[in-house]
């Protein structure tokens, strides 16, 4: 039984380093790790790169794979059948632990999802949301609010092939039409491919590989399992009450599916460990705290966030230390008056990218220029929190990470960053 969990959770618009840090914290945690899936779907892309130089961009499994911790998808994490087989596959070639679970509650996305998804942001045409074009959050709407959801437990029922054909021939059409569509205008050639029985037959087969590799277990079991770590997707500026909407995400980012989770699993603490680059990112359209060329300042360095068609070219920017500890303190009330306890950690990566060893931030409004350690110091304090984990890398091994992550009983102790 385990009463405590380790978290990882994004404190930016993604793109934080929460595939390393949940790799490095997995591989401490040891044997019987369990990764859970708090949020999001497949449309997440956490990067790990082991020691041994194996890499993968995980979308479904959880960033502990390569270190030996199996993954749970919760009742919060939507699940891409057509997309986690063929990860399942990759994962597996590099070694990687296979072994999955989901609680039955989870929503299930399809490919009429995934094309309504790009029909809609192929007609804004430069309006566009800067989606990923997966569908995740068509399948959020579709469950929660019409007559045409699918759960994880729908996927062994007798009836299945009926219950796709109505989503196929009943809310399709319909989604598409709310969403100003026109059946001959940008976005209309997604209605020609949707139709196609073979698309159907497809799918029907993915299901069936779903269902044949992946458990049932509900989230409540997890209380059993020797060691706990919560895996969030995308970030808190992307949450799906952020002021930015409508360019967020469908789904609660932070802390608030951890801690329901964890109240259900009977797990009574959570460090969490709230993520950012010593820069920000965006991937996709939407404001920024800070937009500016990074260059003369940091060598960034990204080989997953290419440019693509969906999210177009990654965006960077100066981290405001006032912002990052207002939005971490404003995710901790979430989890106020629960009866789990959150203990705050911060995570700090790229480091090695600032040039000169130097970090330039912004603090006050006002642009500053710190060395690394004077700079990881003033975030520690600025964010509160109870210790601090330096990346200077790629993988874990570049992780200067003082927590004593197994056993309990144990103080966190804050080490000096040694640039």
């Amino acid at each position: 039984m385990t009463s405590r969990a380790q978290a990882v959770v994004g404190a930016g618009y993604g793109d934080e380093g929460k595939g390393r840090m949940v790799d490095a914290i997995a591989h401490g945690l040891g044997a019987g790790t369990v990764v859970v899936r708090s949020n999001g779907g497949a449309q997440a892309g956490h990067s790990v790169v082991a020691p041994d130089g194996r890499r993968h961009v995980f979308h479904h499994f959880g960033s502990g794979a390569l270190a030996g911790a199996s993954t749970h998808l919760s009742r919060f994490m939507v699940s891409q059948p057509m997309m986690l087989v063929e990860e399942l596959r990759a994962v597996a070639a590099l070694g990687g632990t296979v072994a999955i679970t989901a609680d039955p509650r989870g929503f299930v996305t399809t490919p009429w999802d995934m094309m309504a998804n790009q029909a809609v942001e192929v007609a804004r045409g430069a309006r566009r949301h800067g989606s990923c074009g997966l569908g995740f959050g068509e399948t959020v709407g579709r469950c929660e609010e019409t007559g045409f959801a699918l759960t994880v437990a729908d996927l062994a029922r007798r009836d299945l092939r009926e219950r796709l054909i109505a989503i196929r021939e009943g809310w399709l059409p319909a989604r598409l039409a709310a969403l100003s569509v026109a059946a001959d205008g940008a976005g209309s050639e997604f209605l020609v491919a949707a139709r196609s029985d073979r698309l159907l037959e497809r799918y029907l087969a993915d299901c069936g590989d779903y269902m044949e590799f992946v458990a049932m277990r509900p989230d409540g079991d997890l209380g059993s399992a020797a060691q706990v770590l919560f895996e969030g997707a995308q970030g808190l500026m992307l949450d799906q009450h952020h002021r930015d909407f409508p360019f967020v995400t469908r789904s609660n980012t932070g802390i608030a599916n951890m801690v329901a989770i964890a109240a259900e699993a009977g797990v009574d603490r959570i460090d969490a460990h709230y993520m950012t680059r010593c820069y920000v990112t965006r991937h996709g359209r939407g404001p920024m705290v800070d937009q500016r060329d990074l260059g003369g300042l940091f060598a960034v360095v990204d080989p997953t966030n290419q440019p693509n068609p969906w999210q177009e070219t990654i965006r960077t920017g100066l981290l405001d230390v006032d912002v990052l500890a207002a939005t971490i303190r404003s995710d901790l009330d979430l989890a106020a008056g629960s009866r789990v306890d959150v203990v705050p950690h911060l995570g700090l990566s790229c480091l090695d990218q600032a040039i000169g060893g130097r970090v330039t931030f912004i603090d006050g409004g006002m642009v500053r220029g710190l060395d690394i350690g004077a700079f990881v110091d003033l975030v520690q304090d600025r964010v509160r929190a109870a210790t601090i984990a330096a990346s200077f890398g790629p993988t874990r091994s570049s992780i200067q990470f003082p927590l004593p992550l197994a056993g309990e009983g144990k103080t966190p102790q804050a080490a000096r960053v040694r640039a």
